[in-house]
């Protein structure tokens, strides 16, 4: 029996774990903290192949400089002096072109439906994962939204996917119970969602089923090597020694990478979240969604709650959050739903925040190396972790397996950038 140590223990790392567990392998999961503060846990919980356009794009750089600077905005970056930082921003900067996002809709709409399938058709029959294919709305309340809304439905069309462009009476008829303040949305019939916490929990539970070992408060400070391969990796605790090693530490990857000479553009985008419980005279909303001018996202989650987030924060990974950041979330959801008005004060308590990791394009690095032979890297997902995580977790256990993978993964290769 062939033995891997996967250094991460949120989605893409248990996925991982599952599938190789599944397949025979002894399986060691090694987690910074408890397994239990990971960004897998407070997202929106899409699945969503309707998210086929990548993040680095012209527009979002374009608006991207005139918010970094504002500690409020949808998109802030810390002014800082770093390395790292610097390499991403050139990076992402040059990768925002318009031929990239046509490129990359194949990619990402194959990996997007693949993890879909997975979750539907197997992890949804061998867990509860509180699964549903409701679809998606992206709701815009301007002309320009629209029309930015209608390049990217029709995008979604040349894809094949089940994807239109509806009006206010179409919304109303979708969400009848609450209030709108907006002129259309885009319909991603395509998509599901499904409550995070619920499967992570779900996931770990059935981790010790196939005999898989967590291991809790195991941060991995160093990487040994011999003869091109992984040799073992150190933690305050102890050494792990394996045939292979997965590297899906989320937007703690970065430093292991340059650690181990990677050329690996990778920063950390914190966002927020608040859950409530749903009080159906205030709230009834029924489908998760996307506030196009608000910038931020809504999910019924855990069947009696929703919860609304958002936010990319590009900064470091030990710097204190800026609770302040979710006014902007809890503005834009009044502005679209006038019913609802949720004050800072009431849910200050409430606020949960995460890293995700953001690659130097805005796509997931998927794959081996050139460097190392017993090393795959599964990381930099940004908001896409959940979503993508079931098919990355089989992708993973394809390329340890020396399987043909069931996507082409070339656009996500691991060593893009250098």
């Amino acid at each position: 029996m062939s033995k891997v140590v996967i250094i991460g223990g949120g989605i893409c790392g248990l996925s991982s774990a599952r599938y190789l567990a599944k397949a025979g392998w002894e399986v060691i999961v090694l987690d910074k903290n408890d397994f239990t503060d990971n960004c897998s846990y407070g997202n929106a919980g899409f699945v969503c192949p309707s998210h086929y356009v990548q993040l680095a794009t012209p527009g979002i750089v374009k608006q991207g400089i005139k918010w970094m600077l504002n500690s409020r905005s949808p998109f802030y970056i810390q002014p800082r002096l770093n390395k790292s930082l610097v390499n991403w921003g050139i990076s992402f900067m040059k990768s925002a072109k318009k031929e990239n996002v046509e490129r990359h809709g194949i990619p990402l709409r194959d990996i997007g439906l693949l993890s879909q399938y997975e979750y539907e058709n197997v992890w949804q029959k061998e867990m509860n994962i509180a699964y549903e294919h409701k679809g998606m709305l992206e709701i815009f309340q301007t002309e320009k939204g629209k029309e930015e809304s209608a390049h990217v439905v029709a995008f979604g069309q040349r894809l094949g996917l089940d994807v239109e462009l509806i009006g206010l009476d179409e919304l109303t008829q979708l969400e009848p119970n609450t209030k709108i303040n907006a002129i259309g949305a885009i319909n991603y019939k395509c998509d599901g969602h499904l409550s995070p916490g619920k499967l992570m929990e779900e996931l770990k539970s059935d981790l010790l089923k196939y005999k898989v070992k967590l291991v809790p408060h195991a941060k991995v400070t160093d990487v040994i090597i011999k003869n091109g391969s992984i040799d073992y990796v150190v933690t305050d605790s102890e050494n792990f020694y394996a045939d292979a090693f997965v590297l899906a530490s989320g937007s703690w990857s970065g430093k292991l990478a340059s650690n181990l000479g990677l050329k690996m553009p990778l920063v950390g985008g914190r966002g927020y979240s608040v859950t409530l419980p749903i009080d159906k005279k205030q709230l009834d909303i029924l489908h998760p969604g996307i506030l196009v001018e608000g910038r931020c996202a809504f999910t019924p989650v855990e069947g009696d709650k929703i919860r609304f987030g958002g936010t990319m924060e590009i900064t470091q990974t030990d710097a204190l959050p800026r609770y302040g950041r979710v006014e902007g979330i809890l503005k834009a959801v009044h502005d679209f739903f006038p019913e609802i008005d949720i004050s800072f004060e009431s849910v200050k308590e409430k606020i949960w925040y995460g890293f995700r990791p953001v690659s130097g394009d805005g796509m997931p690095y998927i794959g081996k190396t050139k460097a190392y032979r017993n090393l795959v890297v599964a990381t930099g997902h940004a908001q896409l972790g959940i979503s993508l995580g079931a098919a990355t977790g089989l992708l993973v256990k394809e390329l340890l397996e020396s399987e043909k993978t069931s996507v082409d993964i070339s656009a996500f290769a691991v060593e893009r950038f250098s």
